[in-house]
């Protein structure tokens, strides 16, 4: 398994991309995501997207948010972050009629992977994908359920990118605004678009 070289990306296509959605909206959603205080650790609040998902009108409701600048510009693949990205990745998938790329944790997939290791608060971990998940060229939107410090999403931006992709946007339900998550991935070229925003951790 090989690492990809870094490259950079080119903004996004429109500014609607980057965005978050107007506040009306989002306290709405917001409502339907349950916080869990002190996991997995003392101090921690978890956004849990779970009740989220199981409302009906509220899971519809995110993924059309999602995807709605999104639509007719092409976007070939969706690639999710295991494992809730797999979940809003697979619906978004199919509101854009793009395929699916699972981004996993080392030694998840079956075939010949690309990995690339990426930084944490402490320490590193690894993530792959296929070798042949992605065509050069081809337009692909990240998904994942929240964005946090953004360790994960960078790594993924680099992997996609060194693949070949046009990583067109970052997009996530919950963005932790205080961790700079969201603007470690703007600083690589590549827009983010949130739904709802906590302050904290």
């Amino acid at each position: 398994m090989t690492s990809p070289p870094l490259t950079k990306r080119r903004a996004g296509p429109t500014k609607a991309a980057d965005a978050s959605v107007p506040e009306s909206h989002a306290m709405n959603l917001a409502d339907t995501i349950r916080a869990i205080p002190d996991y997995p650790k003392p101090g921690i609040t978890f956004r849990d997207i779970t009740t989220l998902l199981g409302d009906a009108r509220a899971f519809r409701r995110a993924v059309d948010e999602l995807v709605q600048p999104f639509a007719g510009l092409k976007i070939a693949k969706i690639a999710g972050i295991e494992a809730r990205g797999f979940i809003l990745g697979g619906a978004v998938a199919h509101q854009l009629s793009a395929g699916f790329i699972p981004v996993r944790k080392k030694g998840k997939l079956p075939h010949e992977t690309v990995s690339i290791t990426y930084s944490l608060e402490y320490g590193t971990d690894e993530i792959e994908v296929h070798k042949d998940a992605v065509k050069r060229g081809e337009r692909v939107l990240l998904v994942d359920d929240l964005i946090a410090t953004g360790g994960t999403a960078e790594g993924a931006v680099n992997l996609l990118s060194g693949l070949g992709a046009e990583v067109v946007a970052a997009c996530f339900i919950v963005d932790l605004p205080d961790l700079g998550g969201a603007d470690k991935i703007r600083r690589l070229g590549v827009p983010v678009r949130t739904l709802v925003s906590f302050a904290g951790h």
